[in-house]
């Protein structure tokens, strides 16, 4: 059995889950079941980023601790997760003493190595980003809350690994994707990146985790909140789990977290002599028009222009916003949320090509064959029978690969190609002509056309289970699966015989 990690970042608490928390959690709990359905062993990390001055500034303006904060906003996520079908075997809070304590530990363990050392600093701070910038990223204008900082601090010795670091992306092109991103952190790594401030003193913040050596000063949220993938899984506390997992499958986060992920956490890892995860992926953002309508621009709390999750939920489904979330987006790439766009995908592919499918054979099936899917062996197989069970054999294999990938769309995108492949046969062999018939033969050929259908349906529904799970439920006992079983999926499942459960509109039109 293959093991298979895969987190999402741990999200920062100083705000409501909004869409793009929503996207990146079900991208990964959608890879996580698609693995789970082929039989690997899974294991799916999510969290929260529960330190730093964002949160204490935050916690101030509302007159509470951090703490108190953090317990005021951690079940917001909880219960989106909940709502949005997520499945993940662990939830990291990086205010809980198993995830503390590793961070003391590898902080002392990079400190005995001689890779951290005290120095004087003064330069800009960028609030929003938590972190020191150059002169060259001021004068971007893409970083703000900005103040002019002068104060003494523990570095890290980033730029001791820079070469080395080089390398290894050069060595391993899977370590970034997409390509983009993977030649975006090159082109950094080949100017000076300097050190990296790794605490903070306590006079100017206190809400974060003691620096083990020096009681003055507390973690930089960002040295905490990475070590979370390795402090769940059992770094330093359960050496036969860490084992079994890390080095981790896939770090899934946001562009926008790239460099901390990209140059930060692997020569911290370098440092600290533990394994890189094998792929960090970076995806895109959602964006939504702007006031003047002059092009796109990325939904954000200050712009005041982000999607409300659970808004989606209330008014279209779980399982159709899942489904909409995973189609849109080209991993990698930036995506266009608008309700018009919803709504073409589920009245058209949905509701459309999948549910009209589903409602032509269970029809036909009740009206002529009792209700029970009916027997295939007196007919002969044509061609155009052999082709969709060819074309549903190779699809298992697509689907695979593009999961691999981490093409989570073309998966969806090939699976729905099958689906509205099933109408054209239909279409093709008219099993309603047939019927009609006074041939014996003929309603023989019927009932296996009408088996076939139903069997390829079951089958690309089968692998839609991943995107839509609470739906898939309730649609395959309409095409003869009464107890559906989601791994080793494979052509020939369904039973002549079977009564099909009663059909339900599965996707009821919207009006826009």
């Amino acid at each position: 059995m293959n093991h298979f990690y895969i987190t999402t970042p741990i999200y920062y608490v100083n705000d409501k889950p909004h869409i793009g928390h929503a996207y990146t959690t079900i991208l990964a709990d959608v890879i996580a079941r698609y693995r789970r359905q082929t039989g690997d062993h899974v294991f799916f990390l999510t969290g929260l980023d529960e330190h730093g001055q964002k949160v204490q500034h935050t916690a101030e303006k509302s007159d509470l601790t951090p703490k108190q904060h953090c317990d005021q906003m951690a079940p917001h996520f909880l219960n989106l997760w909940k709502q949005l079908q997520i499945k993940n075997d662990d939830f990291i809070r990086t205010t809980e003493p198993r995830h503390k304590v590793i961070v003391q530990q590898v902080l002392q363990a990079v400190y005995d190595a001689g890779d951290i050392y005290k120095g004087q600093y003064e330069g800009w701070y960028s609030v929003s980003e938590e972190r020191f910038i150059t002169d060259k990223e001021r004068a971007s204008g893409e970083f703000r809350d900005l103040q002019r900082i002068s104060e003494t601090n523990y570095y890290f010795r980033m730029e001791k690994y820079q070469g080395r670091l080089i390398e290894y992306i050069e060595q391993h092109p899977e370590f970034i994707l997409p390509a983009t991103r993977r030649n975006e952190i090159l082109g950094k790594l080949r100017e000076p990146i300097g050190d990296l401030c790794i605490s903070r003193p306590k006079n100017r913040l206190s809400w974060g985790i003691d620096v083990p050596f020096d009681s003055d000063f507390v973690t930089y949220v960002w040295f905490d909140a990475l070590l979370n993938y390795i402090s769940v899984p059992g770094y330093g506390s359960d050496d036969r789990s860490f084992q079994k997992w890390w080095p981790a499958d896939c770090h899934l986060i946001g562009k926008d977290i790239l460099m901390t992920h990209a140059i930060y956490w692997p020569t911290m890892l370098f440092s600290a002599g533990i394994p890189l995860p094998k792929t960090i992926f970076a995806h895109g953002w959602w964006l939504s028009p702007k006031e003047d309508d002059k092009g796109l621009e990325k939904m954000s709390k200050s712009l005041g222009n982000v999607v409300n999750p659970l808004d989606l939920i209330d008014r279209f489904g779980v399982d159709s916003v899942r489904y909409y979330l995973m189609k849109e987006m080209v991993p990698g790439q930036d995506a266009y949320f608008s309700t018009e766009s919803f709504l073409r995908r589920y009245n058209g592919e949905l509701g459309n090509d999948l549910g009209n499918c589903i409602g032509r054979i269970h029809t036909l099936i009740s009206r002529n064959f009792e209700g029970k899917l009916p027997d295939p062996s007196k007919g002969t197989e044509s061609e155009l029978d052999r082709d969709l069970r060819v074309a549903g054999e190779k699809l298992l294999t697509r689907v695979a690969n593009a999961i691999t990938e981490l093409k989570v769309n073309e998966a969806i995108g090939q699976t729905m190609e099958y689906i509205k492949s099933i109408n054209v046969y239909l279409a093709r062999t008219e099993p309603w002509r047939l019927l009609k018939s006074e041939v014996q033969s003929d309603k023989d050929r019927a009932a296996m056309v009408l088996f076939i259908s139903a069997e390829a349906l079951r089958l690309g529904i089968q692998l839609l289970n991943p995107v839509m799970p609470q739906l898939v439920e309730s649609l395959l006992p309409m095409v003869g699966d009464l107890c559906p079983d989601y791994t080793g999926i494979s052509w020939g499942r369904l039973v002549p015989g079977t009564k099909l459960a009663p059909f339900v509109i599965p996707f009821p039109k919207i009006e826009g």
